[in-house]
């Protein structure tokens, strides 16, 4: 029995609507999956809906921190539940968004969790879930298919890096954790994995096959972060 974590962008499921037609095809390919006895925990994540409410609160008046996290955190647990409802009777019925509130799978193939507290991406949430059942490594499938050296958005000379150490990764990122940080593996989870020796397999999430190739551990389009 084969066990993996997923940190699931947000961005993958909502743009300017619910991507529909990408949600049905990640749907089959986990139940594919499945069928060759391997369980998922999928996190899923806020994306563009987040930066939207916490935008607009914005524009009203000061917004701390600590409110624009818990925008964030009821966006994953809305898009955890859109999720959860669509894998019906192969996952836990109950939304994994408290450590230890599940703590094993049980007769579920698929738990599906979201944001847990403030100062908490579910970058983060995945590395604990997976230091706590004991996974060793983290799948983040988002918008970047590589880590690069530099922002690709404001730099088109950037060059992607499909390998590199924590030590060297958390040079290049910002220091803090912030509401909204746009970063391929943020600076929290990126500590914690450093510190319990965890792996992160990052790729662009609309290539099932090439994930697909992660969980088979082949050769795959994307950046692999470890000590």
């Amino acid at each position: 029995m084969k066990k993996f974590v997923i940190a699931l962008g947000g961005s993958l499921l909502f743009q300017e609507k619910i991507d529909t037609a990408f949600l049905r095809k990640f749907y089959e390919f986990i139940i594919r999956q499945t069928k060759k006895n391997r369980k998922f925990i999928i996190i899923i994540g806020g994306g563009k809906i987040t930066r939207d409410y916490q935008k607009s609160a914005q524009k009203i008046c000061q917004v701390s921190d600590s409110d624009k996290d818990w925008i964030g955190i009821h966006a994953t647990r809305l898009n955890a539940h859109l999720v959860r409802a669509v894998f019906k009777k192969q996952a836990n019925p109950v939304i994994f968004e408290q450590r230890f509130k599940i703590k094993k799978f049980g007769k579920y193939d698929i738990i599906i969790g979201a944001g847990w507290k403030p100062g908490w991406s579910t970058d983060f949430v995945a590395a604990q879930i997976a230091v706590d059942f004991n996974i060793g490594k983290v799948i983040i499938l988002g918008k970047p298919d590589y880590v690069y050296d530099s922002d690709p958005r404001e730099n088109t000379g950037a060059k992607p890096i499909k390998k590199i150490t924590w030590q060297d990764y958390l040079k290049i990122i910002p220091k803090k954790w912030s509401p909204g940080l746009h970063s391929p593996v943020d600076p929290v989870a990126s500590k914690l994995a450093q510190k319990k020796d965890l792996k992160i397999a990052l790729a662009y999430g609309r290539d099932l096959k090439n994930l697909e190739n992660i969980l088979e551990d082949k050769k795959f389009k994307g950046t692999v972060l470890s000590n």
